[in-house]
């Protein structure tokens, strides 16, 4: 319990550094449009060879590790994913990051925390239950980062729970929304508690399904290119110098500067200013989308730590923003479809989702619409990736550790040898 109000303390002093470096980035860019062009791409270096260097498991979201940590066979062998000095590191990093405009988020880095204070709580604390209290941590640094406990815990257990949780998950949410569209279409009332506020107007209807089916191909999208191009620099930097492989921070440094010096701005950071004005009925320009994505990629595959989570459901809400008014729809009904259609398709959490985008926005009556946009989304982006992005990095982090460990015998075994 004491862990757990710890973990609460430290994702909390993470959203206000992140608000401050957020606040601080975006006077300086105010004042100097140009200034990331230089300042962006020399930061995500050296947030990259730091990374590499001193705390080689800190980049990313984070939640693979987690993921990874749970099914790794001891203790040793978790902490070494989930110590607290590499996240105090990856703390560290990521302000910094932000400080040059990364567009990261804070939720899966929220989660590695929690998980790192909740083994290190199971160390001093004498307890054997690992794999259950990393998973703890993983739905305790979630809740506090979104402010939606709910989401928390139904997220870590789609998640981080296991493949066949996962799955199952997954297909509950499916054949549930399924079995109550059968009941809607019928025009049986099995709800004696009164009306639910849901979309009745076949435009209405046709601004859920886009939502649903176009978060779910751009989320699919998204997880499998990022998937592909964390494995191809992952195959590619250990061949590289030290110095060559700063090459890969700048490169995605310099594309997050572009990005941001076009769309003024706007891309920089988490977007919660611009996800706000969508939920609050402003649409926004169609080419926001795709910048948002490819410096939220550009992010990610710079090797820094950075989460993806809130990024992505900043582009959901821009995506179903655009898509409602496009349809002559309600933006911010839009917004709040996109963001569980696009997150439960690159996240593969139905469940999450859906209570995600109700505990942010205090929609509950809209609950029937965002569960059919986010069962679509999930349905499409399985088409696209036959398993969650996260539980696939965690297999990557598996395989390494077993490499590891494998040369690490031979090593022994030969040095054993000894002339007769």
């Amino acid at each position: 319990m004491l862990a757990a109000l710890l973990v609460g303390c430290a994702c909390a002093a993470m959203a206000l550094a992140a608000d401050w470096t957020q606040t601080a980035f975006g006077g300086l860019t105010r004042r100097f449009p140009l200034l990331p062009l230089v300042v962006t791409p020399a930061g995500f270096a050296l947030c990259a060879w730091a990374t590499q260097t001193y705390a080689p498991g800190a980049q990313g979201s984070g939640i693979p590790q987690a993921i990874a940590a749970r099914e790794l066979p001891n203790r040793e062998e978790r902490t070494a994913l989930l110590s607290i000095r590499l996240v105090a590191i990856k703390f560290t990093l990521l302000l910094i990051a932000w400080l040059c405009g990364a567009s990261a988020g804070r939720g899966g880095p929220s989660a590695q925390i929690g998980a790192a204070i909740m083994l290190k709580a199971s160390r001093h604390g004498g307890l054997t239950e690992d794999r259950g209290l990393i998973l703890a941590g993983v739905a305790a640094g979630f809740a506090t980062a979104f402010d939606a406990p709910l989401a928390g815990i139904v997220f870590a257990i789609e998640i981080v729970g296991g493949p066949w949780a996962a799955r199952t998950v997954g297909l509950v949410a499916s054949v549930a929304v399924l079995a109550w569209l059968a009941s809607v279409g019928l025009a049986v009332r099995t709800n004696g508690f009164g009306d639910v506020a849901f979309a009745s107007l076949p435009r209405d209807w046709l601004v859920v399904l886009l939502c649903g089916v176009c978060g779910g191909l751009l989320g699919g999208g998204f997880s499998r290119l990022l998937l592909a191009g964390k494995r191809a620099a992952a195959r590619w930097l250990p061949r590289q110098t030290p110095f060559r492989r700063l090459g890969l921070p700048l490169g995605c440094g310099l594309v997050v500067a572009l990005l941001g010096v076009a769309s003024n701005g706007a891309t920089y950071g988490t977007g919660y200013q611009a996800s706000a004005a969508v939920l609050g009925g402003q649409m926004l320009a169609w080419s926001f989308v795709p910048a948002k994505l490819l410096a939220t990629m550009a992010t990610s595959l710079s090797g820094i730590p950075a989460g993806i989570l809130a990024p992505s459901l900043v582009v959901g809400a821009g995506l179903g923003g655009w898509l409602a008014g496009a349809a002559g729809g309600a933006v911010g009904l839009g917004a709040m479809l996109g963001m569980a259609g696009f997150f439960a398709g690159a996240m593969q959490t139905p469940f999450a989702a859906i209570l995600l985008v109700l505990e942010i926005n205090g929609h509950w009556a809209a609950m029937p619409s965002i569960a059919v946009a986010a069962a679509l989304g999930y349905g499409v982006a399985r088409l696209l990736l036959p398993a969650p992005l996260d539980r696939l990095l965690a297999g990557d982090f598996l395989a390494a550790s077993e490499a590891a460990k494998a040369a690490l015998a031979d090593d022994q075994a030969s040095n054993s040898v000894r002339p007769i």
